[in-house]
């Protein structure tokens, strides 16, 4: 069982000719609206690629939020931890994408911020062997989810997004870090410029906070360390839509490929394919792939 506690937001896209710059007005294409938020989204990953979830968050209780769930019940999710508030609007996500598939993102918590560490009970990580964790609901509950997942001997796998210059006493109950180059640069206070040029040393340092580090590195890859050992995974070529979902189709995928215990290099592998893939179709969770295109994905790419 593949636990996430985090956000879910609506997804509101829109294509742009360029990112507007301060006091501009930029008339876009016609808008979409997906199904998002990290934690949502990794959460249907992680179900696709072929794990058993359960999703632990909060809504609003609004057509959004409605969206959301009925969502999660389609792709097999356990959702029961998934609480509809009177109180704050469902989170949304306004997202604008450029003609080379880059994307700028602007989220409105919502409900998502008003899940407290005392929300979370012991019960809710029952049968978890892999904790999956971001940073788009407050800190605090994070950290107590972490705490709780660890004493039923599950792994916690923290994607570090949005950055944060986390303190090494908050990653104690952590096993392994997941951060792109700018994440990882923040983290140990190391220039992204150099974390691009030498991204196993960068995983290496990320090794001694935690026991296992990832860095994804967007079509280049990605670098990984686990007990004194460092390496790179290739990426793989192909036309970009919408780089959105990308990030956590990989994470999703990761956390499947843990929670077999598989080794890392192998594991980063199949996550490599999975954020490949969620990148030739436009959306969050409209991209994510399952399993099968995955697995038929690396026998194409040998």
């Amino acid at each position: 069982m593949i636990v996430i506690v985090g956000s879910l937001n609506m997804d509101l896209v829109v294509a742009v000719p360029r990112f507007p710059i301060a006091g501009e007005t930029l008339l876009g294409g016609d808008y979409a609206r997906h199904p998002g938020g990290k934690g949502a989204n990794q959460a249907v990953a992680a179900a696709r690629a072929g794990g058993q979830v359960r999703m632990i968050g909060r809504v609003g209780r609004d057509a959004f939020g409605d969206t959301l769930t009925r969502g999660l019940s389609t792709d097999g999710i356990d959702h029961r931890y998934v609480v509809a508030l009177d109180e704050a609007p469902t989170g949304v996500a306004f997202i604008s994408v450029d003609p080379s598939a880059q994307n700028c993102i602007i989220v409105s918590p919502g409900a998502n911020a008003r899940i407290r560490p005392e929300d979370l009970a012991p019960a809710q990580f029952d049968g978890a062997a892999v904790l999956l964790l971001q940073l788009e609901i407050p800190l605090e509950t994070t950290l107590r989810a972490a705490a709780l997942a660890r004493r039923v001997g599950a792994r916690v796998i923290l994607n570090l997004a949005p950055a944060e210059a986390l303190e090494p006493g908050q990653l104690h109950d952590v096993d392994m870090l997941l951060v792109n180059e700018s994440e990882a640069a923040r983290l140990i206070a190391m220039d992204v410029r150099a974390v691009k040029r030498d991204p196993e040393r960068a995983a290496a340092r990320l090794g001694e906070l935690v026991p296992a580090a990832v860095v994804t590195l967007g079509a280049a890859g990605a670098a990984w360390a686990e007990a004194d050992r460092t390496g790179l995974v290739a990426g793989f070529r192909v036309e970009p839509v919408d780089t959105t979902a990308a990030g956590d189709a990989f994470a999703g995928a990761l956390a499947v490929r843990a929670a077999r215990a598989g080794a890392l290099a192998e594991s980063v592998r199949f996550a490599n394919a999975a954020g490949a893939l969620a990148t030739t179709t436009a959306g969050a969770q409209p991209s994510l792939p399952n399993a099968v295109a995955i697995e038929r994905f690396l026998e194409e790419r040998g």
